[in-house]
């Protein structure tokens, strides 16, 4: 336990915030040290705060069950006894806002879940493999905040991690339209189909503000740092509709793109074989060792089949091929709550380490 970074896990209660503690039950570099959630929770153990709430798969870790719960509100406290955290917290966004702010002030790192500062434009959005460089901007950050170890990183919205390092690998074509359908699943809203019987069967054609991150974040992520702050990359221009379908975890997505350079089928399908970044460079704990796998059957890729490729932190790409409207059309599949949440934001902080923005304090 001395040798692993002490982590706290805000909003420990919800469905990021369980996967967080799920993930990190046998990390070998973080441990989790601290849970904080709202105030009814606070105080009691974290086994009792959850109840019959516990919605992954596996048990919920021994280690974790006696942690007493701290309130999130109360920064100062918890900051004390962590040398960073991860944020899952349900609150409004100007609230999230703040509260991360506050825990950066600490001079404590936070590596957010939330959506709340994807925006702000020293705040580095990563999907490790695609944007490292990103972190650059956290010495401009921190000139703003006053510190000097404090500082936010964000994750990119879920819904874009089945498509984007598709885009991302085959940024030499100079892809410059797709149009994109997201077929969501619930868990993306933090529920099971024990608590949302009504999507058994069901199809909902809307998703509150799905859309617009799905169409803008990936123009984020493809962006250059420029003058201590991320510039969106101008293309490819998105336009999605994201749709919620009976699916417990993974987004699935159909994509038809342009090209400016008019790639082969072959050519694009060995680009993403080849495509890796730095977390398979610097073997981080948890890369993927094939960051995206390219599947020739005509089924593939299946939710029940392959979304837990790579344990939920591979990208899984089928059906490329040759549309008569646009260049090409293919299918991709990631884990939303895996790669796409807590996964996604284990590995930015993993990555955050080995470059030494994350350090014990």
């Amino acid at each position: 336990m001395s040798e692993r970074l002490r982590v706290g896990i805000l909003g420990g209660t919800g469905m990021v915030g369980q996967r967080f503690i799920s993930l990190l039950e046998d990390h070998p570099w973080f441990a989790v040290t601290v849970i904080a959630a709202s105030p009814r929770s606070a105080g009691r153990t974290y086994e009792e705060a959850v109840g019959g709430r516990w919605k992954m798969d596996t048990p919920m870790p021994e280690a974790v069950k006696h942690i007493v719960v701290m309130d999130v509100n109360d920064v100062a406290a918890v900051a004390a006894e962590v040398d960073f955290v991860f944020s899952a917290v349900d609150m409004s966004k100007d609230e999230i806002k703040k509260i991360e702010e506050a825990y950066a002030r600490t001079e404590t790192p936070v590596v957010s879940n939330n959506s709340a500062h994807r925006w702000t434009e020293d705040v580095p959005m990563m999907i490790p493999e695609v944007n490292a460089q990103h972190m650059e901007v956290i010495s401009s950050q921190r000139k703003r905040l006053g510190t000097e170890r404090g500082f936010i990183a964000v994750k990119p919205n879920c819904s874009i991690q089945s498509y984007a390092p598709a885009l991302a690998a085959w940024r030499e074509f100079e892809p410059y339209e797709a149009v994109v359908t997201t077929y969501q699943a619930i868990s993306g809203a933090g529920k099971t189909f024990r608590d949302w019987p009504e999507m058994e069967g069901n199809v909902i054609p809307y998703i509150g503000g799905e859309e617009e991150k799905s169409e803008r974040e990936p123009l984020r992520v493809l962006g250059t740092v420029e003058n201590g702050v991320i510039r969106p990359a101008a293309e490819p221009r998105i336009t999605c509709q994201c749709v919620r379908v009976p699916v417990l975890n993974g987004h699935t997505a159909a994509v038809f793109i342009k090209f400016r350079k008019k790639p082969t089928k072959e050519q694009l399908i060995a680009k993403l074989r080849e495509y890796k970044g730095l977390p398979q460079e610097l073997n981080l704990p948890s890369a993927p060792k094939q960051f995206i796998r390219y599947m020739e059957e005509d089924n593939r890729p299946q939710v029940t089949l392959d979304v837990d490729f790579e344990a939920g932190m591979g990208i899984s790409i089928g059906r490329l091929r040759e549309d008569h409207v646009y260049d090409f059309k293919f299918i991709g599949l990631s884990h939303n709550t895996v790669r796409g949440a807590a996964g996604g934001a284990v590995l930015c902080a993993e990555l955050l380490k080995a470059r030494g923005y994350i350090k014990a304090k």
